[in-house]
């Protein structure tokens, strides 16, 4: 999908934001919630919400409706609710996604109106907070991503930095206090009318399918437009403390490298003193360091997990693989596309490929032979599909023989190279 482009306005604005808040770093920024209900501003921020696309919220308005009627009226309605200071965001709906661990994991989804709102917030918020994030947080971030976390753990192991605090916070977004969040923002913005405003977001109602809305008291909605960003600021007084402490030899040197709420720490010795301190942090930050989940490892001889990937550092390399449960979880959608009897193999084969290849991106640095598994899993899949579909006895191998899928049907590989060695034996479960 084409980047939508920032008009040249906001962007103007967005560079002055950013540059002020880094030439000043204790500067409070006075003169924000203005910017939010500028005409150019949220039409730029509709544009992004329906880039983004999303299930409607509690009220079910979807974005095909709200243009059939003529997006204008939307947005001249929340302009004049935000400049008259009578906008107040409708509740969100709590929905439960499956994890690969046997849980639940909440996302909330606010109304198109309210995504609408927030995103033109974090347009104006972003930039002043962006000049203070540390150069070791990579998630929701503007130009990062977490191939450049991944990356950095490489340079950090290749240095030498081979103790690991394997870390995790328990139920990070959902715990957030409110109270300390705000304090949090105000260290950079004093415009009451904006803090007030994040304070809404906050603290909109929760309503779960078929029940009564109900007060939210802590947390900041996965799901939310804003959430990310404000889960970022306060997670950055851990990131800021941790430098500030090692600048002055307070804790070893080391990297603190941090995906949204999932990070590391790397050192050279051992860093139990490390995790000791990061753990009174949290507590005071009113988070809670997750001991069962959390551990020490070396690099060398043990592995860790991280964003989806096994690591371990081997004779000066690095050894990536999927991890455990990210493998079970490409399992699973490979074994949920090839459920379905009712497709063609053109059909099966145009579904599969989407999911590979967008898989294969993010897995790239994973080691050949796994992703050679992973093939062999899919035709297998694929020759269990083909006998069900034609109620043959026994898996079909002669369809995914000697790579025919590929050469024929054009299915693509997890496993990239030139050529293609022909299967010798029958693909693996």
């Amino acid at each position: 999908m084409a980047t939508l482009e920032t008009p040249t306005k906001l962007r103007e604005l967005q560079r002055t934001l950013y540059q002020k808040a880094k030439k000043e770093p204790r500067y409070r920024f006075y003169a924000l919630y203005d910017k939010v209900y500028r005409s150019d501003i949220l039409e730029h921020a509709y544009a992004l919400a329906r880039r983004n696309a999303g299930a409607p919220g509690p009220d079910g308005m979807t974005f095909e409706a709200i243009e059939q009627e003529g997006r204008s009226g939307l947005l001249e309605k929340l302009r004049e609710e935000l400049k008259t200071k009578r906008y107040r965001p409708g509740p969100v709906r709590r929905v439960y996604i499956p994890k690969q661990n046997g849980g639940e994991r909440p996302l909330g989804i606010p109304n198109i109106r309210d995504r609408v709102v927030q995103t033109a917030a974090k347009l104006i918020l972003e930039p002043i907070f962006e000049a203070d994030f540390e150069d070791d947080s990579y998630g929701f971030r503007p130009r990062r991503n977490a191939h450049q976390a991944l990356e950095a753990i490489e340079t950090a192991l290749k240095e030498g930095m081979c103790w690991v605090i394997d870390a995790d916070i328990t139920a990070y977004f959902d715990t957030i206090p409110h109270d300390r969040l705000m304090k949090a923002v105000a260290e950079r913005v004093v415009d009451g009318s904006m803090l007030a405003l994040i304070k809404m977001f906050l603290e909109a109602p929760i309503v779960e399918d078929g029940g009564t809305p109900r007060r939210n008291t802590q947390g900041t909605p996965q799901g939310g437009v804003i959430s990310p960003l404000l889960a970022n600021i306060y997670l950055h007084l851990l990131d800021r403390n941790y430098r500030r402490n090692v600048e002055a030899g307070r804790l070893q040197d080391g990297r603190l490298i941090r995906y949204a709420d999932d990070y590391v720490v790397l050192t050279r010795k051992n860093p139990t003193a490390t995790r000791q301190w990061i753990e009174g942090v949290l507590r005071k930050l009113g988070l809670t360091l997750n001991t069962t989940k959390t551990r020490i490892v070396t690099a060398w001889n043990q592995t860790f997990d991280f964003l989806g990937h096994t690591i371990r550092y081997r004779g000066g390399g690095v050894r990536w693989d999927v991890a455990r449960k990210g493998l079970a979880r490409i399992r699973d959608k490979v074994r949920r596309h090839t459920r379905d009897t009712s497709r063609s193999l053109e059909e099966l084969v145009k579904a599969m490929n989407r999911y590979i290849v967008g898989a294969r991106q993010y897995f790239r640095r994973v080691y050949a032979r796994r992703l050679s598994k992973l093939d062999r899993f899919v035709l297998e899949r694929f020759a269990r599909w083909w006998a069900r579909k034609h109620s043959i006895p026994g898996p079909a191998w002669s369809l995914v023989k000697g790579g025919a899928l590929h050469h024929q049907h054009g299915l693509e590989r997890w496993h990239i190279r030139r050529g293609f060695a022909r299967t010798t034996s029958r693909p693996s479960r």
